[in-house]
């Protein structure tokens, strides 16, 4: 039953791509990362000292590096999820699983520590048929930069997933991890904001022929955006359900079953095929669901390979999260 956490977590994973979605209209990438970053980190700062846990670590080079890969998962799945149909992106970014199971069979098979899986092997291969069958049908240009984002997306959430693992087997609790990674997310989405306004304003200043204080103005407005209620009701949505939907997904890898809890994450990509249909009328041709079909199949036969081998702990997704 405790398993069934990774519902809760799918679900409210959904509710956030839809937020970003449609905050994506009003707001760039960059200030998404950041509010949702800002708005995590107070709610887990807050349970924290509630609970009287400390937020002191002694690793804080494995948060840096995690943070930044996790950080750049997050922007590149945000910037597709604006590109792509919510189902499409949710999709190819849930394929972190495929990733982690490639990436820990050919390090081991490399060492000479693992004998050639043919099961695993195939799972990776449908995977990418899966990937090209749910990618074929929108071969507009601008799809398929948000449909590579989206794997490249997945490939390091992947990479995070597995940094997240040796910080537990270290011993580091979960709650510092999503506080300090949504620490890295207000930082990164600040300094983000602050690099496009600054943009702006030196083409702004070279069109305007402008001064350099009104320059200086422009460049530390121009990268935020005006908050309306629809949109600052989006942000904080975001950054509350992405730091719920982290600690349900934590909850159900520490005390569900693994196999079962890795498959049910899956769900998620039906939560945001529902949101597609009842918000945007989005619905995918037949050789997109058959795509979708053959990533779920490889992502269980995955997971089943690497609960097998490698027994998961308890993780923090980045977008998924």
């Amino acid at each position: 039953m405790q398993s069934l956490w990774m519902l809760v977590a799918s679900f409210l994973f959904s509710i956030m791509g839809v937020c970003v979605k449609l905050a994506s209209d009003t707001y760039s990438t960059s200030e998404i990362v950041a509010y949702r970053g800002l708005v995590g980190m107070v709610m887990i700062y807050l349970l924290v000292r509630m609970q009287g846990y400390s937020l002191r670590t002694r690793m804080a080079g494995h948060h840096l590096w995690r943070g930044t890969v996790g950080v750049i998962a997050l922007w590149l799945w945000f910037y597709s999820i604006s590109r792509l149909s919510l189902a499409m992106a949710v999709t190819l970014n849930y394929m972190s699983p495929i990733w982690i199971a490639a990436i820990l069979f050919g390090g081991a098979w490399l060492k000479g520590k693992q004998r050639i899986e043919w099961g695993l092997l195939a799972a990776i291969a449908l995977g990418f048929i899966g990937v090209l069958l749910l990618l074929r049908p929108s071969m507009h240009a601008d799809q398929m930069v948000g449909g590579i984002v989206a794997l490249i997306s997945g490939m390091l959430a992947a990479l995070a997933y597995m940094q997240v693992r040796q910080m537990g087997l270290m011993g580091e609790p979960e709650y510092r991890v999503v506080f300090y990674f949504s620490l890295t997310c207000a930082i990164a989405g600040l300094f983000g904001t602050m690099i496009n306004g600054l943009t702006y304003g030196l083409d702004y200043g070279l069109g305007q022929d402008a001064g350099s204080s009104n320059l200086a103005a422009h460049s530390l407005t121009a990268g935020w955006h005006a908050h309306h209620i629809k949109g600052f009701l989006l942000l904080i949505t975001i950054g509350l359900t992405a730091a719920s939907a982290q600690f349900a997904m934590t909850r159900a890898y520490r005390l569900g079953n693994t196999l079962v809890t890795a498959n049910l994450q899956y769900v998620g990509i039906v939560f945001s095929s529902i949101w597609d249909l009842l918000l945007w009328n989005d619905a995918l041709s037949w050789m997109s669901w058959l795509g979708i079909a053959v990533i779920l199949s490889s992502g269980l036969i995955a997971t089943f390979y690497n609960a097998r081998n490698k027994p998961v702990i308890a993780i923090d997704p980045i977008a998924t999260e």
